[in-house]
């Protein structure tokens, strides 16, 4: 199929089929994808795996890269055919400055957003599942909540540990600001020894993280849809 240009000249258009082979290979490089009904338009960014950050991963782990959330939100952000944005969380955690910047730029948007975990919401996915303007967790999800960490070489000087108590307490000030939890549950939840094996934190499931304060509301796809919706209608 052609179509006649500016200048007389035939060009193809787009088959049903290259428009789902452009959409296929969004969602496979920045699993994202823009769905469309009567209600309006969101996109749906999904968190998988481990979040990557400065370095790069092993082949065989599954990972979510900051270099294509943070454009693609500000893409959301200024388009004029996006009314909102859905995200699905099933992560174990990752770069704690990737997840923060990725967590700070959804929770500074003007659009519509919600989120959901399932699966998984640990670590550095906490603040990425408070980010929104609306927070869901299924029943069965469940969070890590346990202090920051570092690998590698670590200079034992009190500089080195300076360091990593402020990072924890940006965390912690965010996760405060984007949700009803408080500061000092957070340290209590971060520092206990009875929960996790050779490490400290907290593993709590979908009601408790509601029953904290932590999450808005205990719910699916359906109740994130709905939420979500509501929000663009209000928009409008």
């Amino acid at each position: 199929m052609v179509y006649n240009n500016n200048n007389g000249q035939n060009e193809p258009l787009d088959t049903e089929k290259e428009k789902s082979e452009r959409r296929l290979d969004e969602i496979e490089r920045t699993g994202s994808a823009v769905t469309k009904s009567s209600r309006g338009a969101l996109q749906c960014l999904t968190i998988i795996g481990q979040i990557e950050g400065h370095y790069l991963l092993g082949d065989n782990a599954k990972t979510t890269k900051y270099e294509h959330i943070i454009p693609m939100l500000v893409g959301v952000e200024e388009s004029d055919e996006i009314d909102g944005l859905l995200v699905i969380l099933n992560t174990v955690g990752g770069d704690v400055e990737a997840g923060l910047a990725i967590a700070e730029l959804i929770s500074s948007m003007s659009k519509p957003t919600v989120s959901l975990v399932l699966g998984g919401g640990h670590s550095i996915g906490v603040p990425l599942a408070v980010a929104a303007k609306r927070s869901f967790i299924v029943p069965s999800a469940t969070m890590t909540i346990h202090p920051v960490r570092t690998n590698g070489l670590v200079v034992g000087v009190p500089q080195s540990f300076e360091y990593l108590r402020r990072m924890q307490g940006r965390i912690n000030d965010f996760i405060a600001r984007n949700s009803k939890v408080k500061v000092e549950k957070l340290n209590e939840l971060m520092m206990r020894t009875d929960e996790i094996a050779t490490d400290v934190g907290s593993i709590i499931d979908g009601d408790e993280a509601v029953r904290l304060g932590l999450i808005d509301e205990v719910g699916g796809l359906d109740a994130a849809l709905k939420s979500l919706h509501g929000y663009m209608t209000e928009g409008k």
